[in-house]
């Protein structure tokens, strides 16, 4: 008769952590994660993976006011002409849409992104699904071109994920995890951590920026059977801009 231990370690698949530091303001972002799932599930690797996100504000300083149009904004902070800037947004959309993604970057709403991190935050201690409100506020940005600092916007994305709009509502007129937020933009800086996507697998092995799925299942794969070396440096977004 077979063992049945022997056997049962022999079809246990890997247990895999992944780690990545995102922003919502971050195309990229959307993009590296949107690969990143179809990645692990195409290596059948999904149910054996924990997917942890942390957040890294682009800009803190946003203005969750502020009307400038995403074409104007890129070509002012960065001293680029207006046709470069807006080359640059229809190469990201259409990057977006070949994921599958309805992706209209060149119309979203420029905004502070504390509270959508803060919500993130608050979502996962309260044991809910934290990749459905992730994904949520990715799409309400990218594709529905909402204000993401928008209060209404954000207790009506909690409400869907479960949460109770009033206790949403207290958390978000206080400072709770306004310190978690900082905590994981520290955790990032003392890394030497200056854009995201930022990929960490397994504590060991990390993606600097997004990659292709073909790509990301390479990596992955050799980092399970440690053959991976360095860093993998992939398309991401700084304080300098998207690259």
């Amino acid at each position: 008769m077979e063992n049945s231990t022997q056997t049962n370690t022999e079809n246990q698949a890997p247990k895999i952590k992944i780690t990545y530091w995102s922003d919502y303001a971050c195309p990229f972002c959307y993009i590296g994660e949107t690969r990143l799932e179809k990645a692990l599930k195409e290596l059948e690797l999904a149910d054996v993976t924990e997917v942890q996100m942390k957040a890294f504000e682009l800009d803190p300083d946003a203005d969750s006011n502020d009307n400038i149009p995403v074409d104007i904004r890129l070509a002012r902070k960065y001293g680029l002409p207006l046709q470069v800037a807006r080359a640059q947004l229809s190469r990201m959309c259409r990057l977006g849409r070949e994921e599958g993604i309805d992706f209209k970057y060149d119309s979203a709403i420029y905004t502070n992104m504390l509270d959508a991190h803060r919500l993130t935050k608050f979502v996962e201690s309260k044991g809910k699904d934290v990749s459905k409100i992730i994904h949520l506020l990715f799409d309400a940005y990218y594709t529905r071109n909402v204000r993401l600092s928008d209060r209404d916007i954000l207790l009506d994305l909690a409400e869907k994920v479960g949460l109770d709009k009033e206790e949403v509502n207290a958390m978000l007129n206080g400072k709770d995890f306004i310190k978690e937020v900082r905590s994981d933009e520290m955790e990032a800086y003392k890394m030497g951590v200056h854009g995201v996507p930022y990929f960490v697998i397994n504590g060991k092995y990390t993606i600097n920026g997004c990659e292709s799925i073909p790509k990301m299942k390479q990596i992955i794969t050799d980092a399970l059977t440690d053959q991976l070396e360095g860093s993998i440096n992939g398309m991401s977004c700084g304080v300098d801009g998207c690259h």
